[in-house]
């Protein structure tokens, strides 16, 4: 397996994920103007609330991207859609690249995410709702098998909610060596 994931270290992990969300490409993440004191602050908020946490992606043991999971009827979400049994949420940024883009990096990663998602035998639906502007995303998790319901407002931004069920999942998944655009290293969801 390409990718291992580990838990995030909110304050020995802070100056890695200040590099990262920092960057003008990580815009939609929401934190282009955060200190490292900031990032300390939210990542310790995330990972002590019980229903949200993250994780470091790691490519060959080097830290690759950040996955985070949450629970959407302890979010905003659960204002704007009627959560299921089973839905979990997802945010994904992946790191810039090293050395120039790899093509199909950020569509594997995504891959990734989602078999650790469905591997657990309770997560029938993942939810992401990436803001509405971010079309390389959207391009990503249609390609993946995401399912778009509609836009949503939420208190910091115009989502576009999507689902991605079990079985588009694998139906995805089944055409994914076949995929004939690359998607860019960079997106963030």
């Amino acid at each position: 397996m390409r990718f291992t994931f580990r838990c995030l270290d909110a304050e020995a992990d802070a100056p890695l994920l200040h590099r990262w969300v920092t960057q003008p490409y990580a815009s939609f993440w929401g934190m282009l103007s955060a200190s490292v004191e900031d990032v300390v602050e939210e990542y310790a908020r995330i990972q002590a609330s019980g229903h949200h946490h993250a994780l470091l992606g790691l490519d060959g043991g080097v830290p690759a991207f950040l996955m985070e999971e949450y629970l959407p009827d302890s979010s905003p979400l659960a204002a704007v859609y009627a959560v299921q049994p089973g839905d979990v949420g997802m945010h994904l940024l992946v790191a810039p690249p090293s050395e120039g883009p790899e093509p199909g990096y950020t569509a594997a990663v995504m891959d990734a995410v989602l078999a650790r998602l469905f591997a657990r035998p309770q997560v029938q639906r993942v939810v992401v709702e990436p803001d509405a502007r971010n079309t390389k995303i959207h391009a990503l998790n249609g390609r993946l098998g995401f399912q778009p319901a509609g836009v949503v407002t939420l208190p910091d931004k115009e989502a576009l909610l999507s689902f991605c069920s079990r079985s588009d999942y694998q139906a995805a998944r089944a055409a994914l060596d076949t995929l004939s655009t690359p998607i860019p290293q960079g997106a963030s969801l």
